[in-house]
């Protein structure tokens, strides 16, 4: 792949059966499905992954080796199903712009309209919205839903977004969304300061019955938010592994060294942020496998925070709980109500100790690694539900 073509990370969300996935193999010729082995497993569903390079051929762009290859994109696929609102949160923590898919005979659904919130939630201002299965809608219906996805947008940070109609399952219009793909704003890289990288996936790659002689490290999937990362360094990882004796839980900082790096299956020295890139380690595979370090963060050594059972956030609270069909008004937030947050690609829940004004303080179940000013999702349990209420921003 050449080092020089600009490079984004694109989310894919929507309501359940809006035709994300199958948009997806339109796109890049993959099935994000069978990227995630666990995809099956009811709730623990994970976010799915496939690449493109998009080639401009004269006026036209194309996901066919024609022209010039003008952007590497890494498309991840969120899960459209309401139970799975932290794994689209943790997507969203990973993602420069987003492909927001809506299905034209069915309109503007409630976890559209989560999904959407999310993503403002996340600041993700780059949107393109897909008006999808216009081969199953009349001229005045798409017409209608076009009207009601501009009325949607209003206001918002996706107010000027491009709306595309399209059929993923006819390939109608595929090659138009190349082209937005193509003037979407590449975000500007900060290089010159210690590595952040989010492990969105970890896994071990051995087949079982490989000699121990053969065996590969643990590998880790996930985004360089800033600096760079070497073959060869000494990385850690935090929180790390997770340990339980005699009824408590503790975290072990995991230390290990980059043995490869990969851009999607090609081989590279040296990244800095861009594509989503996988690390192969000399960690023992089984602390990797099943998305074991799922959450954690990596860095060279030294350079992490202390893992916090605590955090302290600025909060802004939506006006409505999204996700329902019910006009409900979000209540304000009170001392010991639990709180599900997303940091960065963690998923946790903590108790409220403090409230000041829009300041508030918990503490976690779950330790995590927060970065000062990092983006933090806000769910509150809502009839056995995890429902998206706000975001916040850490303070410490």
């Amino acid at each position: 792949m050449n080092k020089e073509i600009p490079e984004l990370n694109i989310g894919i969300v929507g309501h359940i059966d809006h035709g994300k996935t199958t948009l997806l193999s339109k796109l890049t010729g993959k099935f994000t499905d069978t990227h995630s082995e666990e995809l099956k497993r009811g709730i623990t569903i994970k976010l799915g992954y496939a690449d493109l390079t998009i080639y401009k051929d004269g006026k036209k762009f194309t996901n066919e080796k024609k022209g010039d290859p003008v952007r590497y994109i890494s498309f991840i696929d969120a899960p459209g199903h309401e139970m799975l609102m932290a794994t689209m949160l943790s997507g969203a923590a990973i993602i420069d712009a987003a492909i927001l898919v809506v299905a034209a005979n069915e309109g503007i659904k409630p976890q559209t309209r989560e999904h959407f919130m999310a993503l403002q939630a996340k600041k993700i201002k780059n949107i393109i919205i897909i008006q999808n299965k216009i081969d199953l809608v009349s001229k005045e219906q798409a017409l209608k839903n076009y009207k009601e996805l501009k009325e949607f947008t209003k206001g918002t940070l996706a107010e000027n977004s491009p709306i595309i109609p399209v059929s993923a399952q006819q390939g109608v219009n595929i090659n138009k969304i190349f082209e937005e793909l193509y003037n979407l704003e590449i975000p500007k890289k900060e290089i010159n300061t210690a590595p952040v990288f989010l492990i969105a996936r970890s896994f071990d790659i051995n087949k079982p019955g490989t000699k121990i002689s053969n065996l590969k490290g643990g590998v880790l999937g996930g985004i360089l938010k800033k600096g760079k990362l070497k073959v060869g360094e000494e990385i850690e990882i935090k929180p790390g592994l997770s340990i339980k004796k005699a009824n408590q839980r503790t975290y072990q900082t995991l230390t290990t060294d980059i043995l490869s790096l990969y851009k999607g299956n090609i081989s590279v020295k040296e990244v800095t942020p861009g594509a989503s890139i996988s690390i192969e380690t000399n960690l023992d595979p089984f602390l990797a496998k099943t998305d074991s370090l799922t959450g954690c963060l990596v860095s060279t050594k030294d350079n992490l925070p202390e893992i916090s059972h605590t955090i302290k956030i600025k909060t802004k609270l939506f006006e409505k709980v999204l996700g329902t069909t019910e006009n409900t008004k979000v209540e304000p937030l009170k001392t010991k109500e639990m709180l599900m947050l997303s940091v960065n690609t963690t998923i946790t829940v903590g108790t409220i100790e403090k409230i000041k004004d829009k300041d508030i303080e918990l503490s976690l179940n779950i330790p995590v690694v927060a970065l000062k000013g990092d983006n933090v999702g806000i769910a509150r349990n809502i009839n056995g539900h995890w429902r998206l209420i706000g975001w916040g921003e850490v303070i410490q």
